[in-house]
């Protein structure tokens, strides 16, 4: 509530300060403990997703506006396109895979590791949540939201940069250098298709698709 009473007093830069670090608490603590009870990660991840969203789209009618004025220009080609990315950074990942387990001996566990996240959970049930969820609300948050705003704030390029920069650091708390390797490679990647094209409908396709790719159609373990 002191949030809600507050957000007159504050810049738009301490607001979006704000809303970051809130995301940062909230994906930290998820990555550093996964799963609270029955509560697992996907649910988790979930609720984490729907806080921020809730948070920024209460605040931030520019980050609403532009969502519908993107769904509504030749959505047809966003989603080709957005298929199209989602291919070409798996083929990234599908060599990136070879190199680093050809490079590295402990890679192979790193990469094991990271489809523990799965913990046992119904696929259907990561691929609704994937769907509805995560890859969207990812997307919003992290190129809707904060890109848009640092690159006004800090230009193009590091704007890009600091965004990809606190994405990654978000992972370095799972405590898997190859997540967090992943993690900024989709951060460089995502943000420069959103720097590029502006769209955060191609973003979410991309995003979305990579993720059941990865982590259920073709996995890389």
């Amino acid at each position: 509530m002191i949030l809600f009473a507050q957000k007159g007093r504050l810049s738009d830069r301490q607001f979006t300060l704000l809303i970051t670090a809130i995301a940062f608490v909230l994906f930290s603590v998820m990555f550093i403990f996964k799963q609270a009870g029955i509560f697992d990660f996907w649910y988790w991840m979930s609720s984490n997703i729907a806080i921020i969203l809730l948070l920024v789209f209460y605040f931030e009618n520019e980050n609403f506006r532009l969502l519908k004025h993107d769904l509504k220009i030749n959505p047809a080609r966003k989603i080709i396109r957005g298929l199209a990315f989602a291919g070409l950074l798996f083929l990234v990942f599908f060599v990136g895979n070879i190199l680093v387990r050809a490079m590295f001996g402990q890679a192979g566990n790193e990469i094991g590791a990271v489809y523990g996240f799965k913990q046992n959970a119904q696929e259907w049930k990561i691929v609704v949540l994937m769907l509805l969820i995560i890859g969207p609300g990812e997307e919003i948050f992290w190129r809707g939201f904060l890109q848009r705003k640092l690159q006004v704030y800090f230009g193009d390029l590091s704007g890009l940069l600091v965004a990809t920069g606190v994405y990654t650091v978000v992972h370095v708390f799972t405590g898997n250098t190859i997540l967090v390797l992943a993690a900024f490679t989709c951060g460089v990647f995502w943000g420069w298709l959103y720097t590029k094209y502006q769209s955060l409908l191609i973003n979410i396709v991309s995003h979305t698709v990579w993720d059941i790719l990865v982590f259920i159609l073709l996995p890389f373990h």
